[in-house]
């Protein structure tokens, strides 16, 4: 028999839908079996000519979507346990998360851990000790009545104080060192007999006396982000502040409670390792303002040795003291090299 012949009007009908259906048929494979590629890759060459290019971009954007949201999960698991397991990292011991910190035997000078310790950086209230050294270097009548006046309490933060109130240099001192009192500190300068700028000037002087380089104040608080140290240069100044008795007497003191003209007054030492009873403390202060972070330096007598411990720049309230605990525990029992920071 003879081949029918197709009309000419019939042939391209017949070719164009055998390439459509042999296209179809060969979507679906390469579908089932995975090849196609989508979501920021290519699509397969062989797809790629079967598909026409409309049923191609649907496809592509509904698979798209679908691995986006797939990988967005996989993602959001992935950071989420990494957090759970940063969390729950113990972290080696000794390790200090403040920004600088140093640890000095306070007898030979040996330094037991360091970390920036020479870097200068804001002490916050720290700055007292130096205050404090100061006025009591002019041999002061502390038993002198004072009035705590407005230019006092200005801009001075929180303070007991009111204006009016009259009460001893004394009182003053403990207020200034025990509680880190600005209104305080401030009233002691201004009632010390020395004038602002000379009694600046001598907290300078005896920085340079006493050979620290990267220690300058700019006012008497620690208020200012430009009374700079370095936790090096104030292991120093504690030591030298705590020869004083006075100093050492008040800094080590859980609490301390007096009346002035108006009320009782009871403070509590802002160096809560005076307050845990583990230690026995020789003499200490804290600092904080925004621009110098969580400050304590601290000096106190181990099983072993003296020790004075400084940390500048921790996170937290807590952590300042945390970490010159740790620091205390670690390497103030035994004779050890010096330790460089993380």
């Amino acid at each position: 028999m003879l081949p029918v012949a197709l009309s000419p009007a019939l042939a391209p009908a017949r070719s164009r839908l055998g390439k459509a259906l042999s296209g179809l048929i060969l979507s679906a494979l390469l579908l089932s079996s995975g090849e196609t590629w989508i979501a920021g890759t290519q699509i397969s060459g062989a797809a790629e000519a079967a598909t026409s290019t409309k049923t191609t971009t649907k496809t592509t954007t509904h698979k798209t979507t679908r691995h986006k949201s797939k990988t967005t999960a996989h993602k959001t698991t992935v950071h989420r346990s990494t957090h759970r397991r940063h969390r729950t990292h113990v972290r080696p011991a000794g390790y200090i998360n403040a920004r600088a910190a140093v640890l000095i035997d306070a007898q030979t000078g040996e330094v037991l851990y360091d970390k920036n310790a020479a870097t200068p950086m804001p002490i916050a209230s720290l700055t007292k000790l130096m205050t404090a050294m100061v006025y009591l270097e002019s041999k002061p009548d502390l038993g002198k009545r004072v009035m705590v006046a407005r230019e006092d309490l200005a801009g001075s933060g929180r303070t007991q104080l009111r204006a009016g109130e009259v009460l001893t240099m004394r009182d003053l001192l403990h207020a200034a060192l025990l509680s880190s009192d600005n209104a305080a500190t401030r009233a002691i300068v201004r009632n010390s007999g020395i004038p602002p700028e000379e009694y600046l000037a001598r907290m300078n002087r005896k920085s340079e006396v006493l050979g620290l380089a990267n220690t300058h104040f700019v006012e008497f608080t620690g208020l200012s982000e430009q009374n700079v140290s370095s936790a090096t240069e104030y292991a120093q100044i504690l030591k030298t502040a705590s020869l004083h008795p006075m100093i050492a007497h008040i800094t080590t003191l859980p609490d301390y409670t007096f009346r002035t003209s108006m009320r009782d007054h009871h403070l509590v030492n802002t160096n809560r390792l005076c307050r845990y009873g583990v230690f026995d403390v020789k003499a200490g202060k804290t600092g904080y303002i925004s621009e110098s972070g969580y400050c304590v330096a601290t000096w106190v007598t181990t099983a072993t040795r003296d020790v004075i411990a400084v940390v500048l720049g921790a996170p937290s309230n807590p952590a300042r003291f945390a970490e010159a605990r740790r620091l205390i525990d670690r390497l103030a029992v035994a004779p050890v090299t010096a330790t460089r920071g993380i």
